[in-house]
């Protein structure tokens, strides 16, 4: 299986906000280890459960990699 390797543009690109999967393949992070971060409410980031999906706020992975939010990103 090929790893995908994220790039700053492509994150952005994202808009505000991503599904778990895609911000688990961003953070290098296996799914099953981030669904049950999520549930544990242990996952690098806050992730926010709407129905029985999870949806992570780019800015916080941004936040996380150390990448600037940007004047676009910072009042989301």
């Amino acid at each position: 299986m090929v790893k995908k390797t994220w790039h700053e543009g492509e994150i952005r690109d994202l808009g505000t906000r991503t599904d778990l999967r895609t911000a688990c393949d961003i953070l290098g992070m296996g799914y099953t280890v981030g669904y049950r971060r999520a549930k544990e409410g242990t996952f690098p980031v806050p992730v926010i459960k709407v129905s029985r999906h999870y949806v992570v706020p780019v800015a916080h992975l941004l936040d996380l990699l150390g990448l600037s939010r940007g004047s676009e990103m910072a009042a989301a």
